[in-house]
């Protein structure tokens, strides 16, 4: 008689080639370093869309090229791929615990055990699936974004188990593995969860530009110090930024007529630089100024105090 433990073997095995054929053509379409390349590019993105948006700014009309974007990458990536990979090696972990404890344990419990992981896991995806579908009424919940793919990708990743080990009983260790049907819904499932990661990962990546942006709001200092001479006033709205009118020797006005102080350099692109006062507030302006039509004069160290 074939156990439960060869018939999960099986399974396993089946399943996992499976998913090894899927990886080889993906691995064919899409080279490992473009894919690398790409996945840096998005987080890198979606951490400095938000950081920028904190202050007003588009990080689209910037144009900043792809490798601005890589380099700012890691940062937000460095937990979520810390605490993917502990993750892992937890699940690892208690799936090899599963596999001693299925091969000493009777059928009745093994089959009680997979009824809970479909239990457990349906509940999630149930669960992560009213949250998709309620999106209108409580998309603005903070933890929303963060708490649907973690439901969605442990109920897939439990059910994805929990079916491998199902297909195998019903179809038996000695007549190939897990049945068809079972083995394409497994990975169907295991994509999910791939899914989730990068949803889950994304999230993290616009929370963290978010904070950094708070952060660096609460000290504008570290920021280079700028002087911009105009001919138009800017008009500030920040009692921060110092606004003196210029003359000339015979005390008529400049060219430049207007000059400003207390401001910081938060960006510069497309041919323009962003400035923001050197104290942050609920109500505080990003001012734009066009280097062609102003006079800017840059500190980038503070005068010791």
């Amino acid at each position: 008689m074939t156990g439960p433990a060869t018939d999960d073997g099986a399974a396993t095995a089946g399943t996992a080639a499976t998913l090894a054929r899927v990886g080889s053509v993906l691995g064919t379409v899409v080279a490992p370093a473009t894919g690398v390349s790409a996945l840096l590019f998005y987080f890198g993105y979606v951490s400095t869309r938000a950081q920028l948006a904190y202050f007003g700014v588009d990080v689209d009309v910037l144009g900043m090229a792809t490798q601005d974007y890589v380099m700012r990458a890691p940062q937000p990536l460095l937990v979520p791929t810390l605490g993917l990979l502990l993750l892992t090696a937890a699940l690892v972990w208690a799936d090899g615990r599963l596999r001693r404890w299925a091969r000493d344990a009777g059928a009745g419990h093994v089959r009680a055990w997979q009824r809970a992981l479909r239990a457990v896991g349906g509940t999630l995806v149930g669960a992560a699936g009213a949250l998709l579908l309620a999106y209108p009424a409580v998309g603005r919940w903070p933890p929303y974004a963060l708490v649907t793919p973690v439901a969605l990708g442990l109920g897939a990743l439990l059910l994805a188990r929990a079916l491998t080990w199902a297909g195998a009983d019903a179809l038996g260790a000695a007549r190939g593995g897990t049945a068809p049907g079972t083995r394409t819904t497994a990975v169907v499932l295991v994509l999910v969860v791939v899914a989730s990661v990068f949803w889950a990962a994304a999230t993290l990546a616009q929370w963290s530009g978010l904070g950094q942006a708070k952060a660096l709001a609460r000290d504008l200092t570290r920021l280079p110090a700028v002087v911009v001479d105009t001919s138009e006033p800017l008009f500030p709205a920040d009692p921060v930024v110092g606004q003196t009118v210029l003359a000339g020797p015979d005390g008529t006005a400049t060219g430049q007529r207007f000059r400003y102080r207390g401001l910081r350099l938060l960006a510069e692109g497309d041919g323009r630089l962003f400035l923001v006062p050197e104290r942050w507030s609920p109500a505080g302006s990003t001012y734009v100024v066009d280097p062609d039509d102003a006079r800017v004069r840059f500190r980038f160290v503070d005068d010791p105090p």
